[in-house]
């Protein structure tokens, strides 16, 4: 028998009425099986496990099992997805979509995460790890302080900025009928009217009337007189050229000073400085790592680290005298990447401006 005619004797056992009756093949799931496959999770917290994790201890986990495609700080490596940052971005011709501008619900990432992560190892994590990963990613979106401790009591709480950017999907209601009606195919409209012809077969109409308004402008345009140009002579130049007043005594330029900052300022500065001591030290035995060391360098010269080598953005600011004074500082630390193209700076930046005066306020104070 070939096999096209097992295929089809097949296909008419099936559809026969006998098909319906039980097969007698397998046994009933268990209640265990069932719930190591009903591990879904709900935007309201319904089918989270208990269980918490707080930041810090995520940051340990993320950076072991997820850093190498992710990147340190959320932004990808490769072509490995972006996890943190554009915010913003999504009326952008290329929108950034991430955790933190994009997705709706913290229950999908903690659903994703607990489901496909890590890669090749997926379904390894604890409940207590997924719980600290997904409040880490939190915390690299700016949502949450580095103090947090996300839980099954209060994961319900936690809301994403994109949450409203979504609606339901009503295309069975709204869209579904009007496709399902029957097309019109003839005596469609009352009346045909012609409301304009191309004058060339492979010139759009639109294309064809700007282009005979731009030569009929042009003709249209006099053209300057030879007389009036020739008439138009520079004045001659005087034998003797009027001296140069002396010009009046610079007034010395005021450098406007740092705001001066209190114990709390600095205090909150070590903290916001966690997100940059995966990739920097600063300290009297603070050594070059992915980022240079940071000692000296609020009022000090961009670029000026022995032994680091600074990407050709960073060395080109340097020749041209650049200076992290606390108002540069603090545009790099908002954007690095913004501020300066090409930098090898892959943090996405410091999003709260009294972060940004307290790490800085940090950085004077630790490399003293």
């Amino acid at each position: 028998m070939s096999r096209f005619l097992k295929l089809a004797l097949l296909a008419s056992t099936l559809a026969s009425p006998l098909a319906a009756e039980p097969l007698g093949l397998g046994r009933a799931a268990t209640p265990e099986e069932i719930a190591l496959w009903d591990i879904d999770v709900r935007p309201d917290g319904l089918g989270l496990p208990a269980g918490s994790g707080d930041v810090m201890t995520g940051d340990k986990i993320y950076t072991e099992k997820c850093s190498a495609c992710h990147g340190v700080f959320g932004e990808g490596t490769g072509r490995w997805p972006v996890l943190a940052g554009g915010q913003g971005s999504l009326s952008d011709a290329r929108p950034v979509k991430t955790i933190g501008s994009y997705w709706p619900y913290l229950s999908t990432v903690y659903d994703y995460v607990n489901r496909a992560m890590p890669f090749g190892n997926a379904q390894s994590l604890t409940d207590d790890e997924v719980y600290a990963i997904t409040a880490y990613l939190l915390y690299l979106n700016d949502e949450v302080d580095d103090d947090f401790v996300l839980s099954s009591e209060n994961f319900a709480e936690a809301r994403l900025p994109n949450e409203d950017g979504f609606k339901p999907d009503d295309r069975m209601e709204v869209e579904f009928p009007a496709f399902s009606e029957e097309p019109c195919m003839t005596d469609c409209k009352p009346e045909v009217e012609i409301t304009m012809r191309a004058a060339v077969l492979d010139v759009t109409p639109e294309e064809t009337a700007a282009k005979e308004a731009a030569e009929k402008a042009e003709a249209e345009t006099p053209e300057p007189a030879a007389e009036e140009a020739a008439t138009t002579e520079e004045a001659p130049a005087t034998e003797e050229a009027a001296a140069p007043e002396e010009a009046p005594a610079e007034a010395p330029v005021e450098v406007a000073e740092a705001p001066a900052a209190d114990p709390a300022m600095i205090k909150a500065g070590s903290k916001v400085f966690r997100k940059c001591k995966s990739c920097h030290q600063i300290g009297a035995k603070a050594k070059n790592r992915v980022g240079p060391v940071l000692n000296g360098i609020v009022d000090g010269p961009a670029g000026a680290v022995d032994g680091f080598r600074y990407s050709k953005a960073m060395e080109a600011a340097a020749e041209e005298g650049l200076v992290w004074s606390h108002d540069e500082l603090s545009a790099f630390l908002a954007d690095p990447k913004g501020y300066m193209k090409g930098t090898k700076m892959s943090f996405r930046g410091v999003r709260k401006e009294e972060d940004i005066d307290a790490l800085i306020a940090y950085l004077r104070d630790a490399s003293e």
